[in-house]
Formats: C-alpha cells, sequence, structure tokens
C-alpha cells in the first residue's frame, strides 16, 4: 500500500475519535445522523441570525459590559455536547458551543474559549480565570455549595455497555452493578454517585462493584470495547449519541437520574440574570429548540431557564 493511501487512511480513522469519544443518550436515528458526524448538520450555523438583546444585555455587570467578552472554560470530547468537527483545524461543534455562541450574541459579547480539562473547570471559575464553565456540568445539591447555574437542557446519567453483552439489562438500582467493573469520568456527578453508594453492594451482602475514573472520554470507550470495564456510567445524550454510531459496538442502557444541566458560574455571580435572560430569549424566539433539534436531543428541552434550582429528586 502507498504511504499517501495510508496517511489517509489514518486520517480518516482518528476523524472518527471524536465521534467515538462518547457524551450521553441511545439508538435515536436523529442522533446517529446529526451530531459527531462531520457532515452538514454539525456544521449548520442556527445562531448566525440572531441579534443583541438591549434587555439581555442591560443586565449584564458594568465590568462585563466593558470588557465586551466572556471567558468560558470549556471541555471538549464527547458528542454531541462539544467536539471538534475535525481534529487539524480543531473546529468546535455541538450543544455547548451553539448555546454558548447564542447566549453571547444576545448579550453582545465575544466569547473567549479556553479548552480545558473536566475536573479542572469548576475551580478555575472561582479564582476568576474563567467566567463561565461549560461541559454539560449537572446541577446537584453538592455542586450547588459552591457553584451557581443558568440552567439551559435537561440530561442526566445513563449506563451502556457493549453491544453483545446481553447480561445485563437496563439499571434503575446500583445494586445491580455489585460485582463489575464501572468506569466513568473523573471528577463528574457519575463519579460521585458510584463512590457514595458504594455501601449498596455490602447492604445487599454481595461484592462490591470496582469504579475506575477517566480523564479522557476516548480512553474510557477503548477500555469498554476491550472488556477492561463492564459498564460506562455517562450522560444520557451522549450513551444515546455513541451507541447510534455503528462503529462505537456500544448499546444503551437506558437513563438512570435526570439532572438540569447549566453554564457554571462563580457563587453569587452577577452573570446569572443576564444568562438566563438569553437563554430565555432563545426558548421564545424558536432559536432553542433549532439548537435541540440539530443535535437530536429535543427530549431534553425546558420550558425556562432557572437560576441554580435544587438538584432533581
Amino acid at each position: 500500500m502507498r504511504p499517501t493511501t495510508v496517511r489517509r487512511r489514518l486520517l480518516a480513522a482518528a476523524a472518527l475519535l471524536p465521534v467515538l469519544a462518547l457524551a450521553a443518550c441511545g439508538s435515536d436515528p436523529k442522533i446517529a445522523s446529526a451530531a459527531g458526524t462531520g457532515g452538514a448538520a454539525a456544521t449548520e450555523d442556527v445562531v448566525a441570525g440572531l441579534a443583541k438583546s438591549e434587555a439581555a444585555a442591560a443586565l449584564l455587570p458594568e465590568e462585563v459590559r466593558r470588557a465586551g467578552t466572556l471567558k468560558f472554560g470549556a471541555s471538549f470530547g464527547t458528542p454531541p455536547t462539544a467536539f471538534y468537527v475535525d481534529q487539524a483545524d480543531k473546529k468546535p461543534a455541538g450543544i455547548d458551543v451553539d448555546f454558548t455562541d447564542a447566549v453571547a450574541k444576545l448579550l453582545g459579547l465575544t466569547v473567549r474559549r479556553e479548552e480545558a480539562a473536566f475536573e479542572t473547570i469548576l475551580p478555575a471559575l472561582d479564582s476568576g480565570k474563567f467566567d463561565v464553565g461549560t461541559g454539560n456540568f449537572g446541577v446537584t445539591a453538592a455542586r450547588l455549595k459552591t457553584i451557581d447555574f443558568v440552567t439551559y437542557i435537561d440530561d442526566g446519567q445513563g449506563f451502556a455497555v457493549k453491544k453483545d453483552n446481553t447480561a445485563i439489562q437496563p439499571v434503575t438500582d446500583l445494586v445491580q452493578l455489585c460485582g463489575l467493573t464501572i468506569g466513568t469520568g473523573a471528577g463528574t456527578t457519575f463519579e460521585t454517585t458510584l463512590n457514595n453508594r458504594k455501601n449498596v453492594c455490602a447492604d445487599a451482602g454481595k461484592k462490591p462493584y470496582e469504579v475506575r475514573a477517566f480523564s479522557e472520554s476516548g480512553a474510557l470507550l477503548t477500555s469498554l470495547q476491550q472488556g477492561r470495564v463492564d459498564v460506562e456510567m455517562s450522560t444520557i445524550n451522549g450513551l444515546r449519541h455513541q451507541a447510534a454510531q455503528e462503529a462505537s459496538g456500544t448499546r444503551f442502557l437506558g437513563e438512570f437520574h435526570r439532572l438540569d444541566v447549566g453554564f457554571a458560574l462563580k457563587k453569587g455571580s452577577k452573570l446569572a440574570p443576564a444568562l438566563q435572560a438569553a437563554v430565555n430569549q432563545l426558548i421564545q424566539d424558536g432559536t432553542y429548540e433549532r439548537i435541540l433539534r440539530k443535535w437530536g436531543v429535543t427530549e431534553s428541552a425546558i420550558k425556562e431557564s432557572r437560576i441554580s434550582p435544587p438538584e432533581h429528586a
């Protein structure tokens, strides 16, 4: 085989990595044909026609209005939440990217987006490194102690297994996972949930499950594919999307616990009312539905944005 042919195949394989890198949902054909494929859906601009909203912008803190920018710390690598359509030019795409760009347009601000590891974003808000954090951050009681949120979608926790694994059925109770190895993202609500509830196996007189946390979603998927972990716990939308990609070889088991997802802010941030007003305007003018439809996640719609609501029961 000629070197140029080999190189083309290697590049093609590399382009599939973000598609298989996961995020959280199921075998939904809408998702399979949309996010992460690098096709027209992933590059469609559904926020281009938005203009500044004077009403929403008036709620901005004066120092932000003067600066004219918002510093976003963003986690990437998990379609359809946030990923790169083309690894070469690092063109960002995904639900978080569209909502970030749409909100900034309404507020008359420029986005300064910096990629960061998921587990480092929330601590960096308090230091002022970022104004806002994005990464499909679920609203939990623990996070609400130190972080404020402005909600924009509803997602949550789910499970997936290898497609040929028929022994494990939809998980409704963590006791079903006793004796298994569960892979999940480092610093996530999934890792916290699993570690905080390890006692369920001992209480049931069963062997405890083992939790393995991964900083990179691609490494987690590979471990599942190779049988080093039995089950993957991640976001509902991401797992559905992952399972819809034939090459992933995974099967979505179903939803476990729904969570509101929001822009993350330093506790007490004065940005919250402006962001909330912008999200609510997107809902009212139809842009919100267009974004969700683009990524095949209309089931994650919320009726209105809220500031730091309590965690879902």
